[in-house]
């Protein structure tokens, strides 16, 4: 069996057994087509077998894609992915070794997300205008989304009954078809609340997708990030923010102002808290330069 075709087993694995979401397993494929390409041509010339992967054939993989103008950032989940294939390879009996266990993980520049301010926040979600059906749909969508801390595919992918108004909660379905509950404000939910009885109540739905689209069914990612951009120019915001930095926003304000670290990771979706660590660093930096705005001796 080529090591193609193994990647293939792999992916189904991960899609069937693990339930990796499909955007994940896009990505996946992606980085491991590429390693397969790049290894069984290593192997060929030099007549190896696939037994015969090995520690030499993964560095050389991530020196040429250095090459290729890959970040470190981008090489490091490649490798990863490698390493889970590996592990994969292992368990099947393919290999006899795990061909990434020497394998240094390229170290990383700790990036601080980008993140609007409250100020920002606010202005942004004044932009729609929520007396007329479309702009009330998307005040909705947008307050929602920050309110929750949302990810752009669990906010297109709601339906009605992941949101209870009543109790004050929604429970959006995250990675690996996880489901968590995430508190909502009353004000996001009295918007969500005049949605689904002005606007969501007088549609020709199809299906039981909470936002909808003009044709009446889900929104995709792609439609719910240019209705963004139009709110963030009308609220006169330059930075460079998708809908991914509203989630960024929401966990640096809750950091900032003092919440669990542990509650911001479960009302994230994080499994690991190293994910949600990013964001003290955050909480720091802020501090940082507000005493460095104030303080009489901060300069």
């Amino acid at each position: 069996m080529d090591l193609t075709t193994l990647v293939d087993a792999y992916l189904d694995h991960l899609r069937v057994e693990r339930g990796l979401a499909a955007n994940t397993l896009e990505a996946y494929g992606h980085d491991l087509s590429l390693f397969a390409e790049f290894a069984q041509g290593a192997l060929d010339k030099r007549g190896g077998e696939l037994q015969e992967l090995d520690a030499g054939d993964v560095a050389s993989f991530l020196v040429w894609l250095s090459k290729r103008g890959l970040s470190a950032r981008s090489a490091a989940r490649t490798l990863s992915a490698v390493r889970g294939l590996s592990k994969f390879l292992l368990r099947e009996r393919a290999t006899e070794t795990d061909a990434t266990e020497l394998v240094d993980t390229p170290k990383l520049a700790r990036k601080l997300p980008v993140f609007l301010t409250i100020p920002e926040v606010d202005s942004l979600l004044a932009a729609p205008d929520a007396t007329k059906p479309r702009g009330l749909r998307d005040a909705a969508m947008i307050t929602l989304m920050y309110a929750a801390g949302l990810r752009v595919s669990e906010l297109c992918s709601l339906k009605l009954g992941d949101v209870d108004l009543a109790r004050g909660v929604v429970a959006p379905l995250g990675k690996g078809g996880k489901r968590r509950l995430v508190p909502i404000a009353d004000f996001a939910g009295k918007l969500v609340r005049r949605y689904v009885e002005e606007v969501r109540g007088r549609a020709l739905a199809r299906g039981d997708v909470l936002f909808l689209s003009p044709r009446g069914g889900p929104l995709t990612r792609q439609g719910f990030w240019k209705i963004l951009r139009r709110y963030l120019l009308k609220a006169g915001i330059a930075k460079k923010i998708s809908p991914h930095k509203l989630r960024h926003s929401f966990a640096t304000h809750l950091v900032t102002r003092g919440a669990d670290l542990r509650a911001v990771q479960t009302m994230l979706g994080h499994a690991n808290i190293v994910s949600t660590e990013i964001y003290t660093h955050v909480a720091k930096e802020h501090i940082r330069q507000a005493h460095a705005a104030a303080h009489p001796r901060g300069r």
